[in-house]
């Protein structure tokens, strides 16, 4: 793709991302979710391949259907209570279809089913975008509006998040299907919380997109699209090998990495509301996403294929890629629990 559109598409989706935290007004967020999606398609569909043609479509049929039950949400809302105002939302019905609305987009259970198809179809750096950039300006919407959205219906989704997000990924071969059901589980302990501290579920949405960004990358610079990929990831680079480990713990929520403090702020929090069976439930459902992390830690740093002496040694061949954005995003997903104290007051 010319740098100058891929530049336009970018930008694009920077404004509308934006453009939707900063609104006040349902019409002004609805236009950057529509600007936004709107950018991303081309993207998507850059490689000309069918799996790509099938994914930006399927993406773009969901997302404009959620952007239209949004837009129909806050025109009952205007019409029976006189406001367009974001935080306003009154009426009972434009809350629950709001609710479906953001939760569809976000890929929340049990509406996830788009979300694993469109990532299999599109490269790894798109899809780094799909789970993390893409996420933040319904996010912000659900921030907004969290003390409206019945508490009730926060807790169902996000507790089924969790579960279809760990059941469904120990069956998967293919990183970036895997990475998905990650993006569920993660966005299903969010969502949780979302209602009860919106803060924590900020600090929660800030990690997680650290943390998958850096598993992401580092998938991308060792070519690993499945997990048979992985096992030649040391052959690449041993120390992205390694780094690529301690990543995979984090996002499982594993101590001493920055993975576990927002699982671990969540469970109190839970508990400090008189939530523990669900706290309960929660801390059980994580033990499955971190299975099939610790499945992918094992192919990758713990096994070596059979290889010939050149293939042992193809790190040493080619030159290093530009890993600058990776540099940044793994000492943040693995030394920050010392300072999370601070980060959340």
């Amino acid at each position: 793709m010319n740098p100058l559109i891929n530049f336009t598409l970018l930008f694009s989706m920077i404004i509308g991302t934006a453009l939707t935290m900063t609104s006040h007004h349902w019409m002004m967020a609805w236009l950057g979710l529509e600007l936004n999606t709107l950018a991303i398609i081309p993207i998507i569909s850059k490689t000309h391949h069918p799996r790509a043609t099938e994914a930006s479509t399927k993406y773009f049929l969901i997302q404009a259907a959620t952007s239209a039950l949004i837009l129909f949400s806050s025109t009952i809302n205007a019409l029976f209570h006189g406001t367009w105002d974001i935080t306003q939302l009154s009426d009972s019905l434009a809350k629950i279809m709001l609710t479906i609305a953001l939760a569809t987009k976000l890929g929340l259970a049990p509406m996830h089913f788009w979300l694993p198809e469109v990532l299999q179809g599109v490269p790894m750096l798109t899809a780094l975008i799909i789970t993390t950039w893409q996420k933040i300006a319904p996010m912000s919407l659900l921030i907004m509006t969290s003390k409206l959205i019945p508490t009730p219906i926060t807790l169902t989704m996000g507790l089924t998040s969790t579960i279809v997000g760990g059941l469904a990924g120990l069956n998967q071969t293919q990183l970036r299907k895997m990475m998905a059901f990650s993006s569920i589980a993660h966005l299903g302990w969010m969502t949780v919380i979302i209602t009860i501290t919106p803060s924590l579920s900020l600090f929660n949405l800030t990690l997680y997109i650290t943390l998958t960004s850096s598993a992401m990358l580092a998938m991308h610079i060792t070519s690993s699209k499945t997990l048979q990929n992985t096992a030649l990831s040391s052959t690449h680079s041993p120390l992205m090998a390694s780094l690529f480990l301690l990543s995979l713990l984090s996002l499982g929520g594993l101590p001493p990495l920055s993975g576990f403090s927002p699982k671990w702020l969540i469970l109190q929090e839970l508990i400090l509301h008189n939530l523990t069976p669900l706290a309960t439930a929660m801390a059980i459902t994580t033990l499955l996403s971190l299975m099939f992390y610790l499945r992918t830690t094992y192919i990758s740093t713990m096994t070596l294929p059979p290889l010939t002496t050149q293939t042992k040694h193809t790190w040493r061949l080619k030159p290093n890629p530009n890993t600058s954005p990776l540099s940044t995003s793994i000492p943040i997903s693995l030394l920050l629990l010392p300072i999370t104290p601070h980060l959340t007051q």
